[in-house]
């Protein structure tokens, strides 16, 4: 889907602005509340925006170590192991890879030993060959799309002069 210049700005707006009505949108960007709320819906459909919900820190929720568990899977079984990683509730994203592993985990836990508990929970799936596991530390940069959807923005507007 084609995202011009107006499309970047309302995104921008969500993302810095989130909990701002359609009718500020308008006001801020000087458009027809119309005109942006038909932007928001194209842009949902699309799968531009994907979702509305508050963005919960797993750290305050008790579950501060984060760890990213890479796991080697017995071809054939890489469906049946997808959706027994959706049935451990510290695992908040998997995803199938190329490269040391065929999929990669972000899991979530109150402490070491807890991620010990998840790490041998994963092994025992039918199908997990193998798991390698490393934690991070700290975090650099933390989720964002601002920086993209700026990028987006400038070069549609370079490319409509």
């Amino acid at each position: 889907m084609a995202v011009d210049a107006l499309d970047t700005r309302i995104l921008r707006l969500l993302i810095e602005q989130p909990r701002t009505s359609v009718r500020e949108y308008a006001r801020i960007l000087s458009i027809a509340r119309g005109t942006v709320q038909a932007r928001i819906d194209r842009l949902e459909r699309n799968g531009v925006i994907t979702g509305t919900g508050p963005v919960l820190s797993p750290a305050a929720l008790g579950h501060p170590v984060l760890a990213f568990v890479h796991l080697e899977v017995t071809q054939g079984h890489l469906d049946e192991v997808g959706e027994a990683l959706a049935a451990v509730p510290e695992i908040v994203e998997a995803f199938s890879t190329t490269g040391g592993g065929d999929l990669l985990t972000r899991v979530v836990a109150r402490d070491n030993g807890h991620l010990e508990d998840v790490i041998q929970q994963l092994i025992q799936l039918p199908g997990v060959v193998r798991t390698r596991t490393e934690v991070a530390l700290r975090e650099r940069v933390p989720h964002r799309l601002l920086p993209l959807v700026q990028s987006i923005g400038l070069a549609t507007a370079g490319a409509s002069n």
